[in-house]
């Protein structure tokens, strides 16, 4: 058989790919770059993920790949959105009850994911989906994820029971500001200019969405500067929580030849050291409160002595459950508590598992653009939340500057980046 007089150059290198450069020609000739690109990554990750599988070289590239993806994503996006709406409501009206037990709420809360997200890891483990390659990954990151959480867990509950309900997801929103720069300093990320523009544009849109209304100058009004510190601490620690579970998953790519991590792995393991790490809080906790006679700033936190554990646990869960003669203030227990758990467990998977399909900055996205429903929420007379708040045209204004900027941030939206 007669060599062809050109013989082009591969455009993919690898053991993984195998196809000659003259099959290679024959099958992109005259084909645009980045469909060449992109038919070359997903069959080099279809080739990864199984060792059986032999591409068709005179099988045509999968065109609507980048549509399912956007398509998969928007799916994840809309059920995220009406659990983050749920989740912030359900927030603060949990910590309505258990306005004095907030370190016993966010315990309960940990270990409820401990539970629920290791049985479900049990369970997919034995069917063959969480493999025991994924299980034997290494668990560093997952105790960096753990500790970042219990901080940002234990510093949200304690602030989000002093301050008022429309400050909280205010206050909350740095949280994508953190994230965008943690993402370019460990992720090494570069971000176009739309899509930071239109990062900021979206948090620009929610500040003015929420921070309109007759009563928006005294909001903070009493409150001091401790509460809304710690509350953007807490944010912060949770960005960079979910900027080491997105480097969890990209890691794991690599580890697992082309094999998605399954996102049960990273919320179970993560969960345990969180419930080991929150331990380990209360104990410093306890030392500070030692302190606070000595310092009026550690004074604010309530620190719990040793000795007070038991009683604190004790009253806490009577708190909880409503029974027993000292439950003053516990209206609404435990229904807001545990209904606020089963949704924020809920919301946390539906979360990750777009975080798995996308990126951490669009996932926070969408966590923003539930803002201006919640607050719009939490502005009207709720079930022991009384106090309402009338809301200005500044609301729409906000909203409709917010829809801009996640538009302008999804404009050109290919595969490879983020």
């Amino acid at each position: 058989m007669d060599q062809p007089k050109f013989r082009p150059k591969p455009l993919l290198n690898s053991p993984f790919f195998a196809i000659s450069p003259a099959k290679q020609l024959k099958i992109y000739s005259g084909k645009p770059r980045r469909v060449q690109l992109q038919h070359l990554r997903l069959s080099r990750i279809r080739a990864l993920g199984n060792s059986d599988y032999s591409p068709d070289p005179d099988e045509p590239p999968p065109s609507n790949s980048n549509g399912n993806k956007k398509l998969i994503v928007m799916a994840c996006s809309t059920v995220t959105v009406a659990l983050a709406i749920a989740n912030r409501v359900l927030y603060k009206l949990a910590l309505v009850p258990l306005k004095e037990y907030p370190f016993f709420l966010a315990q309960l809360t940990t270990f409820g994911y401990v539970a629920v997200y290791f049985s479900v890891l049990y369970m997919r483990n034995r069917s063959g989906i969480a493999t025991d390659e994924m299980l034997a990954l290494p668990k560093s990151p997952f105790i960096i994820i753990g500790f970042l959480e219990a901080l940002g867990v234990i510093s949200g509950m304690y602030s989000g029971a002093m301050l008022p309900g429309p400050a909280i997801p205010i206050l909350s929103q740095t949280f994508l500001v953190w994230q965008l720069v943690f993402s370019i300093l460990l992720l090494g990320r570069i971000y176009s200019l739309n899509r930071i523009a239109g990062c900021f544009l979206v948090a620009a849109g929610v500040v003015l969405a929420v921070a309109s209304g007759s009563d928006s100058d005294q909001m903070l009004s009493g409150v001091g500067i401790f509460w809304p510190a710690m509350m953007i601490a807490s944010s912060a620690f949770q960005a960079v929580a979910s900027i080491v579970k997105e480097s969890v998953f990209l890691d794991a790519t690599h580890r697992l030849k082309g094999k998605l991590l399954d996102i049960f792995v990273v919320n179970s393991f993560g969960s345990g050291f969180q419930v080991y790490f929150t331990t380990k809080l209360l104990y410093i906790e306890s030392m500070l409160f030692l302190y606070s006679s000595f310092c009026p700033f550690l004074s604010n936190l309530k620190g719990i002595p040793l000795t007070e554990l038991p009683s604190y646990l004790k009253t806490g869960a009577a708190c909880l459950f409503n029974v027993g003669s000292n439950t003053t203030g516990c209206d609404g227990a435990p229904t807001l508590p545990l209904l606020y758990i089963i949704i924020n467990i809920t919301f946390n998977i539906s979360l990750l598992n777009l975080l798995k399909y996308s990126s951490a900055i669009v996932s926070s996205l969408a966590v923003m653009s539930s803002v201006p429903i919640s607050i719009y929420i939490l502005s009207l007379p709720l079930p022991y939340l009384p106090e309402g708040a009338s809301l200005s045209p500044y609301f729409v204004l906000g909203s409709v500057i917010l829809m801009v900027g996640l538009v302008l941030y999804n404009i050109s939206w290919p595969l490879q980046q983020d």
